[in-house]
């Protein structure tokens, strides 16, 4: 039997920083949106290359969508979960 590493829906939906990651893809679909996240959080791409992983540039990453209710509601749809969930992700995020 072949074994995988991926993960199950409920799994990315229930990880944070998957979650986090989900969202910046939604955001970087839009050029004026990533521009506005790199204006708004302070994060330069050479930033997001280099600490995509580490949990305050994921947190800042939800955070920024959390400041305009909008993103984050579009996001959260976008990823199929409910801008609780990616509110609760950046919270455990900065914990």
């Amino acid at each position: 039997m072949l074994e995988t590493n991926a993960k199950s829906l409920s799994e990315i939906q229930a990880d944070p920083a998957m979650l986090a990651l989900g969202a910046l893809g939604w955001i970087l679909t839009d050029a004026d949106r990533a521009s506005r996240m790199l204006a708004l959080t302070g994060l330069t791409p050479d930033i997001l290359r280099d600490g995509v992983s580490q949990t305050a540039t994921l947190a800042a990453i939800i955070g920024f969508l959390e400041s305009h209710e909008p993103d984050l509601i579009a996001a959260a749809d976008h990823i199929g979960v409910k801008p609780e969930t990616l509110v609760r992700a950046r919270v455990e995020l900065e914990a």
